[in-house]
């Protein structure tokens, strides 16, 4: 009986990691695609059958990579930095697409390269695929809760950061003292909580107000790409910049290795709320 295969397109971080181990250990053969100077092929050599790293805009070579061994599912997993948009070197297929495209935001760039592998019988599952386990239920997931003022701050920044994220801006709102320290754009969610830190280090806010970190999914999310995500990374931009409280999106939001990303929350007394 042939083997069930998953093709992965990889971008930075554990997220397509941890999508190929689970995968491998559940018996499927994986094939991935290394983003250039975002993935690297060494990480993946435990668990993928076959491996290539590609240049953003090579899509014809992708294609073919994943034809050529079989591959009829596959998903889109990490980050891969916005700002490589403007060094994309594209082959003619992909030339031809971002000539006829509206825009040259990520939405608009990903949702057009699905639906040419789509058109080569290869179709595009959610991110989350294999690693259920880590999408945020409900409520809060560490010691501490958020204080009255926190609470506060995290409605605020709920409803600007889906405003936002709703003109494909970014995902992530920072708030203190009923103020907005910073939005996130191309320089990812880590960049962002680390210059609310630098702006609230010099800015004249209520004494023990607190740093607040909003991160949100869009409105209308397409689970096959660019998932809201965070991990121990995040958590250690947020000591540095002396934020108190994550609120993510529940149901929405993966959590990559989520027992370890509490308990360093817990140790510098960063509460986690998914709301």
């Amino acid at each position: 009986m042939n083997k069930e295969k998953l093709g992965i397109i990889a971008g930075e971080g554990k997220f397509p990691i941890n999508i190929a181990k689970e995968a491998c250990q559940k018996g499927v053969e994986v094939y991935v695609i290394c983003a250039k100077n975002n993935a690297y092929e060494k990480d993946f050599t435990p668990y993928a059958a076959a491996i290539t790293t590609l240049k953003l805009g090579q899509m014809s070579k992708g294609i073919n990579f994943f034809k050529e061994h079989g591959v009829k599912k596959a998903l889109m997993a990490g980050r891969v930095q916005h700002i490589s948009i403007f060094s994309i070197m594209p082959d003619l297929r992909t030339a031809k697409l971002l000539a006829k495209i509206k825009d040259m935001r990520a939405d608009t760039i990903l949702s057009t390269v699905i639906t040419e592998f789509n058109k080569e019988g290869i179709e595009f599952i959610s991110s989350a695929s294999y690693i259920e386990n880590s999408v945020a239920k409900k409520g809060v997931l560490t010691k501490r809760s958020p204080t009255q003022e926190e609470q506060e701050s995290i409605e605020l920044g709920h409803k600007i950061a889906k405003t936002m994220s709703g003109l494909d801006v970014g995902l992530t709102c920072v708030v203190c003292d009923r103020a907005v320290l910073a939005l996130e754009a191309m320089e990812g969610t880590d960049n962002c909580i680390l210059r609310a830190g630098e702006i609230r280090s010099c800015a004249p806010v209520t004494k023990g107000a607190s740093i607040v970190v909003v991160k949100v999914a869009r409105p209308k999310q397409d689970d096959r790409y660019d998932l809201p995500v965070i991990g121990k990374g995040t958590i250690k931009s947020m000591i540095k910049a002396k934020a108190a409280v994550l609120a993510i999106e529940a149901e929405k939001t993966i959590i990559l290795d989520i027992e370890e990303v509490c308990g360093l929350a817990d140790k510098n007394n960063i509460c986690i709320i998914a709301v």
